[in-house]
């Protein structure tokens, strides 16, 4: 089962890699002396596999932040050097692979290129000739590609063996639990300054004038960026745009599968080996011994792994009738699947749905429309890079083409207008000053370009412009020192005895406070700081203008034998197993990278990260 699970999953990441990865700049052969970024033992990183990595953590990026990367970005940021580290700690397996002998044979690469969708042809089964078109048009030879297979599932029962096995002990699971579920009663008081004993006094200009010199953060302004820049948005031209009813006519043909749908279903798949595992399964399902999810986890799955999604009728062949004879949710089967006999859960119907062309006509125009503006400004893209090597200036691109100009005096708090898209904020805070101006794409389809004029540096902000600030806040600070000298005097009255209800304030009480839990009306770190007390403990604590006068009453114990409580220390023992398991890895092929002599060509490293073909 383990080596199966590695297999599957290697062989899915090589078809990433070789298939969709191979899009851009990764599917460049670098040739002549850069053939290869680095050298690990006996095996060689082709700068190929690193372009790849370093795009596929470029994408990572996009699809993390929505803000896509240029290579000198992503070298920037350091995602060169790391994609550089996986690629030098993959080789160090596949060499340590190597030298221990651990590779499978002819029948298992061929099996699990069969297996893969890629190369099916219509009929679902392998087809050859899908599989050499795949390939050549990559331009990855069949003999590069199975080894890269034969590589990676090797590999893969090397890691397989080094994580396999790991289990967290009782001790510190038990340790975790005790620590995380650990409970606090409390009781404390708010002061604000309604509690002040003693008014504050009015301030003086001149106490006012220091305060704003000596506290000059608050009414310091950011550094600030004054920039020329022009933009073109959809939004800007769509209102501009007219499409006829043919157009509209043909994208909803075109999406009558969205407009028009059958009755469905929300199903997922559970495939056993044998008709007897599953006949076994429903068994004790149907029992109740075992609820659905806990047979996928014994199957090593998780949900992603069984769920189909929606299903119409004719999808899943003999199965159809017993799930769509189903009303509400439930279990069927065994029933026999593409893969195997199968457990299938149908967790939602959906019903038919039918939405007209006139219901459907507003949002169809909308979506040209906003199509249509999208390829006008991508066509004139090239028009406004000429432009721009001609010389021309932000305002000048207004003039010549659809672009709007306009300054902004941007800094890191300023969100609005064309500062809301990541990517100008990105840009701004990169420019430089004299620096040639570059078209950038926004996501929306839109594009700018700017020019930095001057970079303001943080300044403090006049006293009479920011007077009413300060009266605010030098307030604010008055109040939190007089509250915390007054907190004081409490906290010693109590630690000498006195009742805290005779103390005359508006107390609060709380039970059983843990540790990821939040008390409103108080300060951020208020739970860190009750943790952090003995029992019985008096503490005061401060923050923006107020004070919270806090005692620890008791600290409780969790129960670990409550079945929440077991499913927690469960919980915790998996978890950390995991994290185990992968920090022995990497202290693996930290070990391995330690006895392998390892060179890296630097020439090649910057053909990659330059784009260089």
């Amino acid at each position: 089962m383990a080596k199966k699970k590695a297999s599957n999953v290697f062989v899915w990441i090589i078809m990433v890699l070789l298939i969709a990865g191979l899009a851009g700049f990764g599917a460049t052969n670098f040739g002549g002396s850069v053939r290869n970024v680095a050298t690990v033992g006996d095996t060689e990183v082709s700068t190929d596999t690193f372009a790849r990595t370093l795009q596929s953590q470029m994408r990572s990026y996009q699809q993390v932040t929505g803000q896509a990367l240029t290579v000198a970005q992503a070298r920037d940021f350091g995602f060169d050097r790391a994609a550089l580290s996986q690629v030098v700690s993959d080789a160090a397996l596949q060499n340590a692979t190597m030298e221990a002998g651990i590779s499978i044979g002819d029948e298992n690469v061929g099996r699990e290129v069969a297996q893969s969708p890629a190369f099916q042809g219509l009929s679902g089964e392998f087809d050859r000739e899908t599989y050499q078109l795949a390939l050549r048009q990559n331009g990855v030879t069949i003999r590069e590609y199975e080894t890269e297979i034969r590589t990676g599932i090797s590999t893969g029962l090397l890691r397989a063996a080094v994580q396999s096995g790991v289990r967290t002990p009782e001790i510190f699971t038990d340790t975790l639990f005790n620590y995380a579920r650990e409970a606090r009663d409390i009781t404390w008081a708010r002061l604000t300054r309604e509690d002040l004993e003693v008014p504050l006094t009015e301030p003086s200009d001149a106490e006012l004038r220091a305060f704003h010199r000596d506290t000059p953060e608050p009414f310091t302004q950011g550094e600030t960026r004054v920039i020329n820049y022009a933009w073109l948005t959809p939004d800007m031209i769509v209102d501009d745009i007219e499409v006829d009813d043919a157009q509209l006519r043909t994208l909803y043909e075109r999406r009558l599968s969205q407009y028009v749908q059958p009755e469905r279903r929300i199903v997922e798949r559970l495939v056993y080996a044998t008709e007897a595992d599953a006949i076994a399964a429903k068994a004790r399902l149907d029992a109740g011994e075992v609820s659905f999810d806990d047979l996928v986890d014994e199957r090593g799955l998780t949900l992603d792994d069984v769920d189909l999604g929606e299903i119409e009728a004719g999808d899943l062949g003999e199965a159809d009738v017993a799930l769509f004879a189903l009303t509400e949710p439930g279990v069927v089967g065994p029933l026999p699947s593409s893969l195997g006999p199968a457990l299938f859960r149908m967790n939602a119907v959906l019903s038919a749905q039918e939405t007209t062309f006139d219901d459907a006509r507003e949002e169809l125009a909308d979506e040209a429309a906003a199509d249509r503006a999208r390829r006008i400004i991508l066509d004139s893209q090239a028009q406004v890079e000429d432009l721009i090597a001609g010389g021309a200036s932000t305002e000048q691109l207004a003039e010549r083409t659809d672009m709007r100009a306009d300054t902004i005096e941007w800094r890191d708090d300023i969100t609005d207008g064309i500062a809301a898209y990541d990517a100008f904020r990105l840009a701004a805070a990169s420019a430089e000053v004299g620096a040639f101006a570059e078209v950038v794409e926004l996501d929306d389809g839109g594009l700018f370009v700017l020019t930095l004029e001057e970079i303001r540096p943080p300044e403090l902000l006049p006293f009479e412009s920011v007077r009413g600030d300060v009266v605010e806040a030098w307030e604010a600070a008055q109040t939190e020192l007089a509250l915390t000298t007054q907190s004081e005097e409490y906290a010693e009255q109590l630690r000498g005895g006195r009742e805290m209800a005779a103390l005359g304030l508006s107390l609060q009480t709380d039970r059983g406070l843990e540790r990821n839990g939040f008390v409103d009306g108080t300060p951020p770190d208020f739970t860190d700081q009750v943790f952090d007390m003995e029992s019985g403990e008096i503490r005061v604590l401060s923050e923006a203008g107020e004070a919270w006068l806090v005692r620890l009453d008791s600290i409780a114990a969790p129960d670990p034998t409550t079945p929440e409580a077991r499913v927690v220390v469960a919980q915790f023992g998996q978890e950390t197993a995991q994290e185990l398991s992968r920090s022995l890895l990497t202290a693996f092929t930290q070990a391995v990278l330690a006895e392998t002599e390892v060179s890296i060509n630097q020439t090649a490293i910057n053909a990659v990260t330059a784009g260089v073909p």
